[in-house]
């Protein structure tokens, strides 16, 4: 017998019927459909409960409990704010929140007349493939084609492109022989409410730290701590002068 289950269709029940009618045992049933002798029994016992055991009228209940027991949208064209919602996102403009908040306002006693903006949101998605379909995502903040999709760099889902990887390092600045090469980071504080930039002079492994806000961008963290080492550096060959 497979472990997973499955209904049964109407040729069992046809076969239920023919053998049950025969005298065959629940045992003999279940081992001819390769069945569980308790499925068997309780398909005779739901068929009795409707007046004696008849295939196409369990199966027709079996296909209408089925129906009742799937989710079912509220935001359906049957439905009669449909036409309101629709008309506010595409003509009006108005966003998922707030003909939400509209639906509460104007109908705060009766549930059955408000939706969330997420299920505005699965309503716009679930739609067929269509021109109402790209007008509803046109008019959303986020214009995307697919629902949760995130915005990804050019090189994809890393924020390094491929050509500036550490492994395509040339050959003098990976092994440190010429001096010039810095590299540089950054070192966020607790809570990222501070910063601290470094650059590290790859030959010598001199060391310059800058303090800056989180708000600053890396790159200007590195030109700053750039500008400190330039500065450091005229004011080393001034001393040497002297």
């Amino acid at each position: 017998m497979e472990r997973q289950y499955k209904h049964l269709n109407a040729e069992e029940r046809g076969v239920i019927l023919a053998e049950h009618r025969r005298g065959s045992s629940l045992r003999q049933i279940g081992c001819l459909l390769e069945r569980h002798h308790a499925t068997i029994g309780l398909e005779l016992t739901r068929g009795a409960a409707l007046g004696g055991y008849d295939p196409q009228v369990l199966g027709l209940a079996h296909d209408a409990a089925r129906r009742r027991s799937g989710w079912q949208r509220k935001l359906v064209p049957e439905a009669p704010f449909y036409a309101w919602v629709r008309d506010r996102l595409i003509h009006w403009r108005w966003s998922p929140d707030q003909i939400a908040a509209r639906l509460r306002r104007m109908h705060p006693d009766d549930p059955s007349q408000r939706v969330s903006h997420e299920t505005i949101h699965a309503a716009i998605y679930a739609q067929p493939r269509g021109g109402l379909k790209a007008l509803m995502i046109e008019a959303l903040r986020q214009a995307k084609p697919k629902r949760g999709t995130r915005r990804t760099t050019l090189a994809g889902s890393a924020m390094v492109p491929e050509t500036l990887q550490i492994i395509h390092r040339p050959e003098d600045i990976e092994a440190r022989l010429v001096p010039g090469h810095r590299e540089g980071d950054l070192i966020n504080g607790a809570f990222n409410r501070s910063a601290v930039g470094t650059v590290v002079e790859r030959k010598t492994r001199f060391v310059i730290l800058s303090s800056s806000s989180v708000k600053q961008s890396i790159r200007g963290i590195v030109c700053s701590a750039e500008r400190t080492a330039a500065s450091r550096t005229q004011s080393s060959k001034a001393s040497r002068d002297r």
